[in-house]
């Protein structure tokens, strides 16, 4: 995915989510309706599922999915919730969503950090470093 953003001269930020999976941000100037954003995000799933048909998915049925990796670009809509990054989750073990390096995607599960990871990772370099000067927006 940070492939394709990458291509779209997109910046991208990673982080975990505590539970399964990653997520990915963009951060965006509102200047495109909901809707406009939506198809935006569809599509990326989608070249994602025509380039690599073996590996990923943008198919929201379970049974349709089974070995392939789910991105779900539904969490985009509006009114769609998300866990908010340094948030601890209600789940055994309180693993955190947690901001971290592109090039960590391969070391840090999603579930990986734990609270005292979080405190530790809070005094160390910002894998979002930038992120709120971003002035990109999609045409």
């Amino acid at each position: 995915m940070k492939s394709i953003l990458d291509e779209l001269s997109l910046n991208s930020y990673l982080k975990t989510s505590g539970g399964k999976g990653y997520h990915v941000v963009v951060p965006l100037k509102p200047e495109v309706t909901w809707d406009v954003f939506h198809d935006f995000a569809k599509g990326v799933a989608e070249v994602m599922e025509q380039k690599w048909p073996d590996r990923y998915t943008s198919n929201v049925r379970k049974a349709k999915r089974s070995g392939k990796i789910f991105i779900d670009w539904i969490r985009n809509g509006r009114g769609a919730t998300s866990i908010a990054p340094y948030s601890i989750r209600a789940r055994k073990g309180a693993r955190v969503s947690m901001p971290i390096f592109w090039d960590e995607l391969d070391t840090v599960a999603p579930d990986g950090i734990h609270m005292q990871d979080a405190l530790i990772r809070i005094n160390e370099n910002d894998p979002w470093k930038g992120f709120f000067q971003n002035d990109q927006m999609l045409k």
